[in-house]
């Protein structure tokens, strides 16, 4: 038994190491072999000391050690407000609201030629809350179809829409790795956009694509209750800026805490939050899509790709994303 107890101790503390090598890998500022290399030391060293230092209690105590050296410096790693930031993440949106006037600076809204040729444009805009008639969810599906990115929108009976996209903030020149992005190596970014820019980036420029569908929100009061929330956190990352993380605070499980601290306990966790691509099957589920059709007929419908393309040029985009589907022609493998 104790000898079992032994391989399993050890075992939790190769895990240990393992995470140490991570993090140095990644956050050590310099060439990146530098990072590889300290990781690639810390391991070694903590797995020799079981060996070398003569007991198994000493070789415990070096490779926990080396884990709380590595914490610390994990846990001592701040954000960047200001940086030279890649020119789609740029500026940071922040808002105001007198009443049921909401306003919004730097909400973007780029003309695309292609994914990296664009003219950016970033304005101030004005949402009455007293006409806001709907929440859409879109998933575009960039990795299978068990992955996708989540964006919300906010409909208004005047013809606006309001799209609020989670996303890392880069620096020029660096490139996003689901790796990287468990160890602090961006900050979690609120792109607040025309859907004419968010959306139609993924349908007609990266080939995504993209399902949409209508929620139904468990009261009245709850659509205006979750911008409200977006709009806290949006103001409070003008103030200061926070970390991305790729498991807790991510496109969709960022979604699920601004839910979640609107109606405590009543969205439990489920695996489909993860790979959640699945997620609009959960949705149906709970009863927060329309349940009145099948779910397939619904997810057809729910395919804009087509009429994104068609609408690429027109200013009323997101009335031509919302007119009916006229083909029944087959889903795309995602």
């Amino acid at each position: 038994m104790r000898a079992f107890a032994r391989v399993l101790i050890f075992l939790l503390a190769l895990v240990a190491l393992g995470w140490c090598a991570l993090v140095l890998a990644y956050t050590i500022p310099g060439p990146p072999l530098l990072g590889k290399v300290l990781g690639g030391l810390a391991v070694v060293a903590g797995v020799l000391g079981f060996w070398i230092l003569g007991s198994f209690s000493r070789g415990l105590a070096l490779a926990a050690a080396i884990f709380v050296g590595v914490l610390l410096w994990y846990l001592s790693l701040q954000p960047k407000q200001q940086a030279d930031w890649q020119p789609d993440v740029a500026e940071l949106p922040r808002a105001e609201l007198e009443g049921d006037r909401l306003t919004i600076h730097n909400v973007r809204n780029f003309d695309y030629r292609s994914e990296k040729d664009f003219t950016p444009r970033w304005e101030m805009r004005s949402y009455d809350l007293s006409k806001l008639d709907g929440v859409d969810m879109f998933f575009s599906h960039w990795s299978g179809p068990a992955i996708a990115h989540t964006i919300m929108s906010w409909s208004f009976s005047d013809g606006q829409h309001l799209a609020i996209s989670i996303e890392t903030r880069k620096v020029v020149g660096q490139e996003y790795s689901a790796i990287a992005g468990f160890f602090r190596q961006y900050p979690i970014y609120y792109v607040v956009a025309d859907e004419r820019d968010v959306v139609r980036v993924r349908t007609n420029y990266r080939g995504e694509n993209v399902w949409m569908y209508r929620l139904k929100p468990p009261r009245p009061v709850a659509a205006r209750a979750l911008l409200l929330d977006y709009v806290a956190s949006i103001n409070a990352l003008a103030e200061r800026p926070a970390w991305y993380n790729a498991l807790t605070d991510n496109c969709t499980t960022s979604i699920q805490r601004h839910a979640r601290h609107l109606n405590p306990g009543g969205n439990p966790f489920d695996w489909r939050l993860l790979a959640n691509g699945r997620m609009p099957e959960l949705l149906y589920e709970q009863g927060r899509l329309d349940t009145s059709l099948p779910f397939d007929e619904l997810e057809r419908r729910g395919h804009i790709d087509a009429r994104a393309k068609a609408a690429d040029q027109d200013p009323g985009f997101a009335a031509r994303i919302r007119e009916p589907e006229s083909t029944t022609a087959p889903l795309p493998v995602p």
